[in-house]
């Protein structure tokens, strides 16, 4: 990802890597993604909020949708998928590396988090149930409830991340990954996943229409409209 320090996610980011999947699901040619930020400061700070904070209902809806079926597409994704984690990984940027299969990060001050509730949100749905699939329903609770940031060493203890690594080695040992899962049986590898990720999937499906008015509507109101302008101060 490539957005400037930030990668802050907007709809043409969202779109992009939406694109990037649907392309590469069926091609033989690719066995494995990593996805990384582009620079040491963040992996990503999440959504957009200065593009999105004034959007229309409507508007601001489709970018929602759209984030949440790139989530669910990127979690279900049919190959092995490497999240290597440069810097800061907030909110929607955590959100992102959730929806991989491993999860590496680079040492030192990286924080790692949903901070959602500070903003008076909910964290979307599609994240709330990976995140109880990876790190267990109580360390979930915990980190959705109070909304705080974990350093490499705290998230590794969670389960939040797989490996710590200095920054210099990160990428590298992320490709290498990829490749050495990516290397084996793909269509084996397929299924296993699909047995892994599905039953979670189904379950979001279900309802996720239901919640994506939830979060809207708290999107939308008084409460998380102030701590959205704060927010915006900071950004």
């Amino acid at each position: 990802m490539q957005r400037g320090v930030t990668n802050a996610i907007n709809l043409a980011l969202v779109t992009e890597l939406s694109r990037l999947l649907s392309r590469t699901a069926q091609d033989r040619q690719v066995r494995s993604l990593v996805l990384t930020g582009s620079n040491f400061k963040f992996f990503s700070i999440g959504f957009d909020l200065p593009a999105l904070y004034d959007l229309p209902a409507p508007e601001f809806k489709a970018f929602y949708q759209a984030f949440n079926r790139l989530c669910i597409d990127l979690y279900s994704w049919p190959k092995p998928t490497v999240a290597a984690l440069p810097g800061h990984a907030i909110a929607g940027g955590c959100i992102l590396a959730l929806c991989c299969d491993h999860r590496l990060v680079a040492a030192g001050r990286k924080l790692m988090g949903l901070n959602e509730i500070k903003l008076g949100l909910p964290v979307p749905y599609p994240a709330d149930r990976i995140l109880r699939e990876i790190v267990g329903i109580r360390h979930a609770a915990t980190m959705m409830e109070g909304g705080e940031f974990y350093q490499g060493k705290e998230a590794l203890t969670l389960g939040l991340v797989d490996q710590v690594l200095p920054a210099e080695e990160l990428e590298p040992a992320a490709i290498e990954q990829a490749r050495a899962i990516g290397s084996l049986s793909p269509r084996a590898f397929a299924i296993i996943k699909r047995n892994r990720v599905g039953p979670v999937v189904d379950r979001i499906s279900a309802v996720l229409g239901e919640k994506e008015e939830v979060f809207m509507e708290c999107w939308h109101s008084p409460e998380a409209r102030s701590r959205l302008a704060e927010a915006l101060k900071n950004f």
